[in-house]
């Protein structure tokens, strides 16, 4: 397998603690960096860079890490503009949405689905996202749930099933039996194709005992678990995620104090989608207040038709940082470390010896400009190891 030396690198960020200036970007100047197809096999000053088989002078420009988008709602049909400009015209958002695009995607063949999927991902991995998480959850049939999860298969290893997003029409006065279907056979038919469940938990969709049955379920069937909670209200996500060991608890822009605490004594990773509340005009949570209670933070697009039709990270950067109160480099950690810890991902994230290897080469001299220059295309290319 062939080497290549990337050198010449102003300001390398690598994620890694042990690394550089031993702070948590581990950020190394005037750097250099081999890698092979999949993984770094060694970074450094540029002076002392060992020999590869190719070179690369980057010419002073800055590398971080690839980012790591560990939430979002790839697969659907349809656009939700007329909601957009309902709710900049003042309309509250209540997650009604949902079904509007439930109908789109059950009309649009397998094809459509392919095609629409695909110009979201290149989007995506222009901006520099190189691992996506991809939910379902636009179809909420037998079939149809298992068509979107074989769909983002062939996009993403990190595929959910979200079955447990809304209720469809044809339930609507049946509850019961639509929990009774996610929990059943619908998970049934999805688990082989999927690594993790979640359920929108949250103030007038489904409730904690609700999620908890999905969610146990999902454990009984080998999935791992994560969960949409608290961006409609209290609605007692945060702590369910905890008491089940989710993975990562998202959105959270309604959380008390207790739920902080709770947050910062486990694993769980809080993932604030900054996207959502731009796109509905509500107020941002304070990622300063998370970080501040040593809660683990990760942030994501939510790319989704109906709540932050986002593809681009560098986007969500600009803020995490204007908005939430967090700097550059908490921001940057949460798009890419903290991204692959939402995922429960050692080798995603950082730039560490034996990290795969995923990075992006800058259009800048240091990785500041991915907020400094919001809109801008800042990224100028993108390399992702070979899957």
């Amino acid at each position: 397998m062939a080497t290549r030396l990337f050198a010449n690198i102003g300001e390398l960020t690598t994620n890694d603690p042990r690394l550089g200036d031993e702070s948590a970007m581990g950020r190394i100047p005037n750097a250099a960096m081999v890698v092979d197809e999949q993984r770094v096999l060694w970074v450094g000053s540029s002076r002392d860079a060992p020999e590869a088989d190719e070179f690369t002078d980057v010419d002073g420009v800055a590398v971080v890490p690839g980012f790591v988008d560990s939430h979002t709602h790839l697969v659907f049909a349809g656009e939700r503009s007329t909601e957009f400009e309902a709710r900049m015209s003042g309309e509250r958002y209540d997650g009604g949405g949902i079904l509007e695009t439930v109908d789109a995607t059950r009309r649009a063949t397998r094809d459509e689905l392919r095609s629409a999927t695909a110009t979201r991902a290149v989007a995506l991995r222009k901006s520099g996202v190189t691992t996506i998480e991809i939910k379902s959850g636009y179809e909420l049939t037998l079939e149809g749930e298992q068509r979107l999860v074989e769909i983002a298969g062939e996009f993403s290893d990190e595929v959910t099933f979200l079955g447990a997003h809304t209720v469809p029409k044809e339930f609507a006065h049946d509850r019961e039996g639509y929990v009774d279907l996610v929990a059943g056979e619908m998970l049934t038919n999805c688990a082989p194709h999927v690594r993790w469940a979640d359920v929108f938990c949250d103030t007038g969709v489904f409730g904690v005992d609700e999620a908890r049955r999905v969610l146990l379920c999902a454990r009984d069937a080998g999935l791992e678990l994560r969960l949409h909670a608290n961006q409609l209200g209290d609605s007692g996500g945060v702590g369910l995620a905890i008491e089940l060991g989710c993975a990562s608890v998202d959105h959270c822009t309604h959380v008390s104090d207790g739920d902080l605490d709770a947050l910062s004594s486990c694993e769980t990773v809080a993932t604030l989608l900054p996207g959502a509340e731009f796109s509905t005009r509500t107020p941002y949570p304070s990622g300063r207040r998370f970080l501040d209670a040593g809660v683990t933070v990760a942030l994501a697009t939510d790319c989704n038709p109906g709540t932050s039709y986002v593809t681009n990270m560098s986007l969500i950067i600009a803020l995490a940082v204007r908005e939430m109160g967090m700097t550059v480099d908490e921001a940057l950690w949460a798009v890419t470390r903290g991204g692959a810890k939402a995922l429960r991902r050692d080798d995603l994230g950082h730039l560490g010896v034996g990290a795969r290897a995923d990075f992006l080469i800058l259009d800048a001299p240091r990785a500041a400009h991915l907020a400094y220059r919001p809109g801008g295309n800042v990224v100028h290319q993108v390399f992702r190891a070979t899957r």
